[in-house]
């Protein structure tokens, strides 16, 4: 689904947006094909939740770097309409994908709850400049259905968090609460927001229950200062052999590969 400048309006004045139906019910049925060769699926880990415990040692003991063995599921990261809507975002076409990741959690084994902070703390080297200069756009593409129950990311809109000091980049535990969001959807949404933006996991309400996301980064390339996976140091995973033998040249270019020329 095309992301028009009503979404990335909304991203720049609330610090974030929610919009249902990106993914087609094809690719988000190819990725979650895909999705389940790194993760157990929700009935099989509840079968033998005792099978699964490395999956849910700790909180993001479900979290895992791309890409993936599905190319499918990596695709999903650079997906068409996601780079074009980075692109407009970032001002700029020369851009770096700087993270993908996928994450399942489960519920009954660990506590996913967090207190509210800001993700520059570990995309960043510095703190953000207030005037939002170099950008960077944060995205999770919802791989199942999300609802209240389902330990949904709550965040702070701009017009709220905004008021609070950007260092420290976390708050006390409970802090409000009361002005947050939960980010629900449909399997095949996508929740946009930027690392100065106030959000939190949090815990499950209910039981069995699971949820799959995954996350694609992106900035301006040519700002080191700013970033969170280093590709090159994964270049002999089969995964990164297949991306660079399937990418188009602009799809290597995210990656910093040179375009042609």
């Amino acid at each position: 689904m095309h992301l028009g400048d009503d979404v990335l309006d909304r991203i720049r004045t609330e610090g974030y947006a929610v919009v249902e139906g990106f993914l087609t019910a094809d690719e988000l049925a190819a990725a979650r094909e895909g999705l389940f060769d790194e993760f157990p699926t929700h009935e099989q880990y509840f079968a033998e939740p005792e099978r699964y415990v490395h999956v849910v040692a700790h909180q993001f003991a479900g979290l895992r770097v791309g890409p993936f063995r599905s190319w499918p599921l990596t695709r999903l990261a650079f997906h068409p309409d996601l780079v074009d809507a980075a692109e407009r975002f970032c001002g700029t076409t020369d851009l770096d994908l700087y993270k993908i990741e996928l994450w399942a959690k489960y519920s009954g084994a660990v506590d996913y709850d967090q207190a509210h902070h800001r993700d520059y703390g570990n995309h960043h080297l510095l703190v953000p400049r207030a005037d939002r200069r170099w950008p960077q756009l944060t995205t999770f593409i919802l791989l199942s259905d999300v609802t209240e129950h389902d330990a949904p990311t709550k965040v702070i809109p701009r017009s709220i968090g905004d008021d609070v000091p950007l260092w420290p980049d976390r708050l006390a535990p409970g802090e409000l609460h009361e002005h947050e969001v939960a980010v629900t959807g449909p399997a095949g949404s996508i929740f946009l927001y930027t690392t100065d933006v106030l959000h939190r996991g949090s815990a499950f309400t209910g039981h069995p229950r699971s949820r799959f996301a995954l996350l694609a980064d992106y900035m301006a390339r040519g700002n080191p200062w700013m970033g969170k996976v280093s590709w090159p140091g994964a270049a002999l995973h089969p995964a990164i052999r297949t991306l660079m033998v399937h990418a188009t040249p602009r799809e290597r270019h995210l990656f910093g590969v040179p375009l042609p020329g």
